[in-house]
């Protein structure tokens, strides 16, 4: 398997576990004190950085770090859109669409030639 699909894959993963450690206490544990939340947060964002670490650990390889941040910004906004509208019942907005094609400008920018 390509290096950059075994850390994209990775990052998506990673971004699940991120995605729920920063916003799914919003939702889940709004009742409870921050710290509660605080502490089942970083529990999640441990699975976060046990797949991220070896993610760019592997992309590394083949990527400089300007395109492993970049990969990441666009995979964390193709995870949060849809753990927004689903998930947190959040209205889908014409400024994802917005957000998305200029994080692909910035995908193509940072990968070219």
């Amino acid at each position: 398997m390509p290096i950059w699909v075994q850390t994209s894959l990775l990052l998506a993963a990673s971004n699940v576990f991120m995605t729920f450690a920063w916003y799914g206490h919003l939702k889940n544990l709004s009742t409870s004190p921050w710290y509660i939340a605080a502490f089942i947060s970083w529990g999640i964002a441990l699975f976060e950085y046990l797949l991220q670490v070896p993610a760019n650990r592997i992309g590394a390889q083949e990527l400089n770090l300007a395109q492993l941040k970049i990969m990441q910004e666009a995979i964390t906004l193709t995870v949060f859109v849809p753990f927004a509208f689903f998930y947190m019942q959040q209205p889908l907005k014409l400024d994802y669409l917005w957000a998305a094609l200029c994080i692909l400008g910035a995908v193509y920018f940072i990968f070219r030639a």
